[in-house]
């Protein structure tokens, strides 16, 4: 990737970092009722990691 990268480039590429994150950890038992041990990054709206799926950014 280029070293200095257009400003609108740098914020489409911080809103995928922000997708891909894991879910708080408030949000589990809120969602799971029966306390089990369940992975945050299971709870997160938009799965993808930099090898497997490109961006488009």
């Amino acid at each position: 990737m280029a070293r200095f990268k257009p400003k609108a480039k740098k914020l489409r590429l911080a809103k995928k970092g922000k997708q891909t994150r894991w879910a708080p950890i408030w949000v589990i038992p809120k969602i799971n009722k029966t306390m089990k041990k369940i992975h945050p990054a299971r709870y997160t709206s938009k799965k993808r990691s930099w090898r497997r799926t490109k961006t488009r950014a």
